[in-house]
């Protein structure tokens, strides 16, 4: 097994090489057009939108923005995916679409059918191959490279429709894992296989003992519930006394810094962190490097990028996009902005809309941070809160009263004349509710100038609830979000709100305790 450690390491140094050498950014996001645009030219799309004349352009990028309008899912789907979903050949990618990612954000509404080709299921391992090359910079131990890795996501036993099938990504990624990577895996495909969540982390608690996990991947709420579960079920006092060379945990999905308090309270040793950004679409971007919390973009894997300001001028107050609106390439991107984020894919995605923002923070490295999504902002007066801005309030709140905040959600409601923005916080241990409004109230201030502004004038004080976490949790059950790569969502919009503040009413009344939450 050193040996295979050592083979490994090899491989990871000289994918590292590799990834040394220098092309520009926008070099290699023209050549990633360029295929795509040849490989969809005699799709209906293509054939459409006319992609053979659009690659005789001298600027292929300019001909492309010009010909081909910008898609949110509603556009693309009416007009394009439903007849792939109906198993026709050649609509928006070469071939019939086998498999289909069910999501819906965390927006709350119906499921998407997001395409998944074997192109793009071909590109996520070749990225993911990348990402696991470069933990070589983050002094791994070749021998941990021998050891265990739990990919904690999606069943695997998809919803066979006859002539294709249905679930989440993380499901349909799993079940195509590479195979060098089989011995490795867990919790294997017989575990990976069961649809219900608390059954799943059953199984996973009861054979963790067996494992030599080193390295862990999902989401941060769901991987700290199954490590609290295996704590418990195993009657030890954190998670390395089960595993005890985990030594790495790739997160993403959601901001990590939230969640981090709770998560380090598990562990024996400290681990070191990579981010990633898989989205439902594709996979975006990934740590490269430790001494960032920035990730470095896949530029020439099958997506080619463009990036919408993120302004009024180009968005209304409910984060449509408006008809008028410009994109840039990467080449025309600057550090410091938010940017919506469109996607050209090889699953035959075009100019989409996926509903992220991202800041770069390196452009010269192509590094992004995400910082919200465009319906998942608050600018109800004019205060341009981001899901960042938040994050970084709630994380200077656990730091200055010593709690745990597992979850949260924020609204902006009508306050008499004015408006303020509510927010419940689900922590341990509980804590005041106006001293934590007051903290987060102060540290928006400073993090957020508009917010500042608005604070002084209609926008009045926070409203603070503070809830039991295991509240979140019976949402997400309730709606049959549990686990996988379901997010609660940040912020909420009217109707949604008002569903869960009345969810909410009703869980109090029932007295849920910590001990009903989901294992």
């Amino acid at each position: 097994m050193a040996i295979l450690g050592a083979l490994i390491k090899r491989g990871l140094t000289l994918g590292e090489r590799l990834d040394r050498q220098h092309v520009s950014p926008i070099q290699l996001q023209t050549r990633t057009l360029r295929r795509l645009l040849r490989a969809a030219s005699y799709t209906a799309f293509g054939k459409h939108y006319d992609f053979r004349d659009v690659l005789k352009s001298a600027n292929v990028i300019e001909a492309f923005q010009q010909r081909v309008p910008i898609h949110n899912y509603d556009s693309i789907y009416e007009q394009w995916w439903h007849r792939a979903l109906e198993q026709e050949e050649n609509v928006t990618w070469p071939g019939k679409v086998r498999y289909f990612a069910l999501s819906s954000g965390t927006s709350g509404a119906p499921s998407k059918h997001i395409p998944v080709t074997d192109h793009m299921i071909r590109a996520i391992r070749r990225g993911s191959t990348r990402m696991f090359f470069n933990l070589n910079r983050f002094d791994i131990d070749p021998d941990l490279f021998t050891k265990d890795m739990m990919l904690l996501g999606g069943s695997t036993n998809l919803q066979n429709q006859g002539d294709y099938f249905l679930g989440d990504l993380s499901g349909i990624n799993a079940g195509k894992i590479p195979f060098w990577l089989r011995p490795f895996y867990k919790p294997g495909t017989e575990i990976s296989k069961i649809n219900d969540w608390n059954d799943k982390i059953e199984e996973i608690a009861k054979h963790a003992s067996e494992w030599d996990v080193a390295f862990m991947v999902g989401i941060p709420a769901w991987i700290q519930l199954m490590m609290e579960r295996i704590i418990e079920y195993n009657q030890v006092q954190h998670i390395h006394q089960v595993w005890p060379n985990l030594a790495v945990y790739v997160h993403g999905g959601v901001h990590f810094e939230p969640y981090r308090k709770g998560f380090e309270k598990l562990l024996g040793k400290p681990l070191i962190y990579m981010d990633s950004y898989l989205a439902s679409e594709g996979l975006i971007s990934f740590q490269n490097r430790p001494d960032t919390r920035s990730m470095r973009m896949l530029l020439h894997n099958g997506i080619f990028f463009e990036f919408v300001p993120f302004t009024e001028e180009n968005f209304d107050e409910e984060g449509h996009i408006r008809p008028e609106a410009q994109a840039v390439s990467i080449e025309g991107v600057e550090e410091g902005i938010n940017y919506a984020l469109l996607m050209s894919t090889c699953a035959g995605a075009w100019r989409y809309l996926i509903g992220d923002t991202v800041k770069f923070t390196d452009k010269a490295r192509a590094e992004i941070i995400v910082t919200g999504r465009t319906k998942h902002y608050l600018s109800i007066v004019g205060e341009h809160l981001s899901v960042d801005n938040m994050n970084q309030a709630v994380r200077h709140a656990e730091e200055q009263l010593n709690i745990d905040i597992r979850e949260f959600t924020v609204s902006a409601v009508q306050a008499g004349k004015f408006f303020a923005h509510r927010w419940y916080i689900g922590c341990e241990p509980l804590v005041d509710a106006p001293t934590l409004a007051e903290v987060i109230d102060e540290q928006l201030k400073v993090v957020n100038d508009d917010y500042r502004v608005e604070r002084n004038s209609v926008l009045q004080h926070i409203q603070m609830e503070v809830i039991l976490p295991s509240i979140f949790y019976k949402w997400q059950e309730h709606r049959g979000k549990l686990g996988g790569q379901n997010k609660f969502p940040r912020v909420m919009k009217k109707d949604l709100f008002n569903e869960w503040e009345q969810f909410v009413r009703q869980a109090s009344t029932a007295q849920f305790t910590s001990d009903e939450v989901p294992h």
